[in-house]
């Protein structure tokens, strides 16, 4: 504790976003240093994952987990190094992962962190390509997707931590690959640097009509992660027995009322009835078996190049709030992360 800092900077949910959130949703508060109880680790958090579902976490409405309470940190994944422990098995100078929230410090018991080994990837990657991210793309083509080869793929959020994974697996599995992303930089990157077949930029005019281009002879497997325009593009394509698994809509997730405009589950009811298609929720922690297969699998691909990540670094913890409100925009480049403090390891 000797090397400690004197405060722990945390980020506060300070009121429920109407629609998107802005700075004022949020506080930044300097505290005092946790002290870890039995069975507990301190870490020092290096670095925190900043992602869409964190939206949902904000408003005070039932789903899949309970929100965050007014007042309190931020949740949020995060790497860090242990710098005192009282838990068995952890010892000062390790890196771990762990839910420790948007704070510069965190404790936690030893059984709800997760060794991380700098010299099998850069810790960052365990919040991304190796992490969470990569789990959820992973999971959802093997449990629902289900892709075979010569079957066609549409993948939304393209470039993003979740998409350009799951695009990149359905490649390697043999499939053709359309993605959908914000903005012709971001598109040029889903080809020449994820390798796929073909990507859309969701800002230019006719998405449907390009997509239905894209996709001559339809679409096999939708992997839903934005909603909105796109879903409704996408749904026309659809052939006999399409699954989607139902990753997130993270163009809806600002929206405080339902949008105007016409009745359209008769569409989609009708669509899912004789086309049989398969529309699955997913969500990664009912898959934590899948986790060693996943690394077994694609921790290799990550070494060898065969499969390509991008990270969207923002330095300082203060800066979160900004960050999250512009990857809701679609502003982010890659699997979005905050370097709370320096990673001694690079």
């Amino acid at each position: 504790m000797s090397d400690a800092p004197p405060v722990n900077r945390r980020v506060l949910l300070a009121r429920r976003p109407k629609g998107a959130p802005v700075p004022e949703d949020f506080a930044l508060e300097d505290g005092p240093v946790p002290e870890p109880r039995d069975g507990e680790a301190l870490v020092r958090t290096l670095w925190l994952s900043l992602d869409p579902y964190m939206r949902g976490r904000m408003n005070d409405a039932p789903s899949y987990t309970p929100p965050v309470a007014l007042g309190d940190v931020m949740e949020g994944e995060c790497v860090g190094r242990v710098e005192a422990s009282r838990a068995a098995g952890l010892s000062p100078g390790d890196y771990v992962r762990g839910r420790g929230g948007w704070q510069s410090w965190f404790a936690l018991p030893g059984d709800k962190l997760v060794r991380v080994d700098p010299q099998e990837a850069p810790l960052s990657t365990s919040l991304g390509v190796l992490g969470m991210p990569g789990h959820t793309a992973y999971a959802a083509l093997q449990t629902i997707a289900r892709p075979v080869a010569g079957e066609t793929v549409v993948v939304g959020s393209a470039s993003g931590a979740v998409g350009a994974v799951a695009g990149q697996l359905a490649k390697l599995a043999g499939c053709r690959v359309v993605g959908v992303a914000g903005g012709a930089e971001k598109c040029r990157h889903v080809e020449a640097e994820l390798g796929f077949d073909a990507c859309l930029d969701r800002h230019q005019p006719d998405l449907a009509g390009r997509l239905r281009e894209a996709c001559a002879e339809g679409v096999d497997v939708y992997v839903e992660l934005v909603g909105g325009d796109l879903f409704w593009a996408v749904l026309p394509l659809l052939n006999l027995h399409a699954r989607i698994p139902v990753i997130g809509g993270i163009a809806w997730y600002n929206l405080d009322r339902l949008p105007e405009g016409p009745d359209r589950t008769p569409q989609l009811m009708r669509a899912v009835l004789t086309r049989r298609l398969r529309v699955e929720g997913f969500l990664v922690p009912d898959h934590a078996d899948l986790a060693p297969e996943f690394i077994r699998t694609v921790a290799p691909l990550v070494r060898s190049g065969r499969l390509r990540f991008r990270e969207d670094v923002v330095e300082g913890l203060e800066n979160a709030p900004t960050a999250l409100i512009g990857m809701l925009e679609g502003r982010n480049f890659g699997k979005l992360l905050v370097q709370v403090s320096p990673d001694p390891t690079r």
